[in-house]
């Protein structure tokens, strides 16, 4: 079986190894804009020796935000953001894909157009809480608003917005592009079969739920090619904010199927959690299987903390074909070369996730 750090082809795109940069969301975009940049380069340029880096998860359209100072790839200053990324990534030999994001109800009036109410496959509230930014920079946490339920003429443009997201990304010179239909936003929210009870033609049965995922995925294609899309979805992550449904199971594999035929890059699985003593979580040993047998493609699984252990294990019993670390790539920057000389991990600090400047983002030391 491969170890971590052989190389792995996703449908044509060659990765020199199989330890992947999870996308995460950092809150450093700067203002006014929602714009990535140099601090932004820096960051993804140092982790380039990656198999394959996924960018931060990135607003497609206003409507789709729901954090503060989180990228966008809707305007040309944010194209002209991300080309300075893709640029960096490239010269240090990296590839690097951008996670495409709309957050559906999991949002704030504050950050919608016009104040108005966010929007989701029906008019049912988040339990989410929201990070508000006031002016002399403090945070409050404030409860969702309540959405309002896209309406069916209104399907069209939101599978535009991603198209048009697609398109950007492209521009920016990114190699390809992650569909984010996972932890609760929202294609999350469209796959739900406790929230989509929608009697038109975007919800009620697995097929019409199964919609705006297979159209956005089509829609990023077409600026790409499916072979450079991949997809996340959260099959056994989704419970907080989504009940589950009786054909959740059905959803799913039928989605893994559904992609796998299209040819998209790869399927990326969310929830996948080991602590200190094992498994921690509501995992399904066999839909992870049925979905990678399914999708018939590269599977990357997500959610391993710090047991790179845990990681080779699931390559080693066929369940992944590549893993996607999430913290342990804020703490260490040259992750695959310390896993190749086996050598000790740095330590993450959790205060400055959500923080400003280069302070735990671009201060973490590489071996030496």
């Amino acid at each position: 079986m491969p170890s971590l750090l052989d190389p792995i082809d996703l449908r044509g795109l060659r990765c020199p190894n199989r330890v992947f940069m999870a996308p995460l969301t950092r809150q450093r975009a700067s203002q006014p804009g929602d714009l990535p940049g140099e601090l932004q380069a820096e960051h993804y340029a140092q982790r380039a020796s990656y198999g394959l880096l996924i960018a931060e998860a990135t607003w497609i359209t206003e409507e789709g935000k729901g954090y503060p100072n989180t990228p966008g790839v809707r305007t040309p200053e944010q194209v002209a953001g991300w080309r300075i990324v893709t640029d960096r990534v490239h010269a240090a030999g990296g590839r690097i894909f951008l996670q495409l994001w709309h957050v559906g109800r999991v949002s704030h009036c504050e950050y919608q157009p016009g104040g108005g109410a966010p929007v989701s496959s029906a008019a049912v509230a988040s339990k989410a809480m929201i990070t508000l930014v006031r002016a002399d920079g403090t945070r409050e946490r404030v409860p969702a608003t309540l959405p309002r339920a896209l309406r069916t003429d209104e399907m069209p443009r939101v599978v535009e917005d991603y198209a048009h997201a697609a398109r950007n990304a492209k521009a920016a010179g990114f190699d390809g592009v992650e569909v984010h239909a996972a932890n609760s936003y929202l294609i999350n929210q469209f796959l739900s079969g406790s929230l989509n009870r929608r009697d038109d033609a975007w919800g009620g049965s697995v097929e019409n739920r199964l919609r705006l995922l297979l159209e956005a995925t089509h829609a990023a294609a077409e600026a790409f090619g499916y072979a450079r899309v991949g997809v996340r979805l959260s099959p056994m992550g989704s419970v907080t904010d989504l009940p589950p449904a009786d054909d959740d199971r059905e959803v799913y594999v039928r989605a893994a199927r559904e992609l796998g035929r299209a040819g998209c890059a790869y399927l990326h699985l969310f929830n996948h959690f080991w602590g200190e003593r094992g498994w921690e979580g509501p995992f399904d040993l066999a839909l992870a299987q049925e979905m990678k047998r399914e999708f018939g493609g590269p599977v990357v699984m997500n959610g391993y903390g710090r047991d790179v252990a845990a990681a080779q294990h699931d390559l080693d019993r066929g369940l992944a074909d590549a893993v996607a670390f999430g913290k342990l790539a804020i703490s260490n920057p040259d992750l695959p070369e310390r896993i190749a000389r086996g050598a000790g991990l740095a330590a993450w600090d959790e205060s400055t996730f959500y923080a400003s400047g280069a302070a735990g983002y671009n201060d973490y030391a590489r071996m030496k």
